[in-house]
């Protein structure tokens, strides 16, 4: 699935074909998505012109004269720019026509992606309104985190990945971002001293922005906004590598389920 430094990488590929040019159509080959999208949101848009193309959490906004289009991958979703006149393939749903020439088309295989429309202010929408901060910004503290964790019961890693904790930190960099701060993931989150808090704090901030740099991870469906793989693949120490050796200390990376997803962890380099 996308996470933050996918749809971050997304975001920058695609603004300098958005900002500042007007929407000249939208194509809706598929209405059942997430949420089905309404039938006159073609209407709605074409004419307007995109001011801002901003991330937050895992959604993607797009900024026009009126309102805001909401933009989510879903599990396997990716949008692309290409020309106006490219043939779509099976799984491409929505296209925004830019400029007449070019436009950003939505590839979705799972159909778990969203395309949602708001005439009023974003942040009060019903998808950001419990949203907590975003881990890169300066409302990520060690104390933050500190205290949203003293009194809970959840396992660490469940902590970081409730996006009304902190939002984007979804299971790739969370897995990550627990090993280099040498933490267990399977941890209770009101076992974590404030020391301890400190090095997750910059342990999620480094892995995203490493991810980011290296323009997010392909494991299977993620492409940029021009159709290029992630690399930060190349980079994970624990994730997707039960049985291989620990890149610090040899021992065997173990596999484990927490709430229902795959947790990779070092038992050695983890406490």
């Amino acid at each position: 699935m996308p996470e933050l430094p996918e749809v971050e990488t997304t975001c920058r590929g695609i603004a300098p074909h958005c900002v500042g040019h007007r929407i000249t159509g939208m194509v809706v080959r598929q209405h059942r998505l997430r949420w089905p999208i309404p039938r006159n949101l073609p209407q709605q848009v074409t004419g307007s012109k995109i001011h801002t193309v901003t991330r937050r959490g895992k959604y993607l906004l797009l900024t026009l004269d009126h309102g805001t289009l909401i933009l989510h991958l879903g599990m396997s979703g990716s949008l692309r720019i290409v020309d106006a006149d490219t043939p779509a393939d099976k799984h491409d749903h929505v296209d925004i026509i830019i400029n007449g020439k070019r436009c950003l088309r939505l590839h979705d295989p799972r159909r778990f992606g969203a395309v949602v429309w708001t005439a009023g202010a974003v942040t009060q929408h019903k998808l950001f309104k419990h949203l907590g901060p975003e881990p890169l910004s300066e409302l990520f503290t060690d104390a933050y985190l500190h205290e949203r964790a003293r009194k809970r019961t959840c396992n660490i890693k469940t902590l970081i990945m409730n996006a009304n904790i902190v939002v984007g930190v979804g299971n790739i960099y969370a897995c990550e971002a627990l090993f280099m701060a040498g933490i267990r993931p399977t941890l209770r989150a009101d076992k974590l001293s404030r020391p301890r808090c400190a090095r997750l704090v910059i342990a999620i901030q480094d892995v995203l922005r490493q991810a980011i740099k290296a323009g997010g991870t392909t494991l299977r469906d993620f492409t940029d906004g021009d159709g290029n793989p992630g690399y930060f693949k190349q980079q994970l120490h624990v994730y997707d590598r039960e049985g291989q050796a620990c890149h610090q200390c040899g021992h065997p990376v173990k596999r484990v389920i927490t709430v229902n997803r795959s947790t990779y962890y070092c038992s050695h380099c983890q406490r």
